[in-house]
């Protein structure tokens, strides 16, 4: 397995790629565009409100799975640097399915920010029960991160004259909290699991694993379902609440991100 030397620590290895680059771009083309619609809700401004999110969810989706890449780094494991997981190019993951393609379909069908996975850690190289959790805790962190600072902005500098833009910004920082809160719940295969799971016996570990994507699908089923839908949403509309984002504006950003609805 090649590995890298760092001369300068994980900053050298740090080399954003022209794909997460262009990632960039087009969410700041979109945005713009958002913008300048004002208050309009017609089908362009509709439309770019969605090129809008998705582009900048998929950014997010980078950003998470970097944060996973960068702290194993950090901490030991150099592969994730002769994988390309640290350029933050998406197609450089282990999984792309997994970790883009599900979650954006997620956000078409229901406007649920599922956390997506995985990039591949070579644990062997990562010394410390700490360590292993801190890797698992870095993605969801990261969402956690770009929700606060996206609510910062929004809290800040809301105007009604470009409600347009802003209500897709709120609609973002939903789906933030949303793949946060479900990253982090101790299901097998999400990070909330990755955390406990240095000090859970091994047996339990290898048990749970077994069953792990099945639990998943069982979580995804639930959600559906009226009462487990109301309460877990409203969980999340009151931490939105809390950092300053109400649910009106993302509802209404729903709606604007779904042109083909009405």
């Amino acid at each position: 397995m090649g590995t890298v030397r760092g001369n300068g620590g994980g900053s050298a290895a740090v080399r954003p790629s022209p794909v997460f680059l262009a990632i960039v771009a087009v969410t700041v083309l979109c945005g713009l565009i958002a913008w300048r619609y004002g208050l309009l809700r017609d089908t362009p401004a509709r439309v770019a409100v969605f090129g809008f999110v998705i582009a900048a969810w998929v950014l997010s989706l980078c950003l998470h799975e970097f944060g996973h890449a960068y702290t194993a780094f950090r901490s030991g494991d150099h592969s994730v640097a002769t994988r390309g997981y640290l350029t933050l190019n998406p197609a450089r993951y282990a999984d792309v399915t997994l970790s883009f393609a599900i979650p954006v379909l997620f956000i078409l069908i229901g406007g649920i920010g599922l956390p997506g996975g995985a990039v591949w850690i070579d644990r062997g190289a990562i010394r410390g029960r700490v360590r292993h959790s801190l890797i698992s805790a870095a993605g969801p962190l990261s969402n956690a991160v770009f929700a606060v600072m996206l609510a910062v902005i929004y809290k800040n500098f809301f105007s009604l004259t470009h409600a347009t833009f802003w209500a897709a910004l709120a609609f973002l920082v939903f789906l933030q909290v949303t793949a946060a809160l479900l990253n982090l719940l101790p299901i097998p295969g999400l990070d909330g699991f990755g955390i406990i799971e240095p000090y859970l016996p091994r047996r339990w570990v290898e048990q749970a694993n077994a069953v792990g994507g099945y639990v998943f699908l069982l979580l995804i089923a639930l959600l559906w379902l009226g009462p487990i839908n109301e309460a877990f949403f409203g969980l999340i509309y009151h931490l939105t609440d809390a950092i300053g984002v109400d649910e009106s504006g993302i509802r209404y950003g729903l709606g604007l991100f779904r042109f083909w609805s009405d």
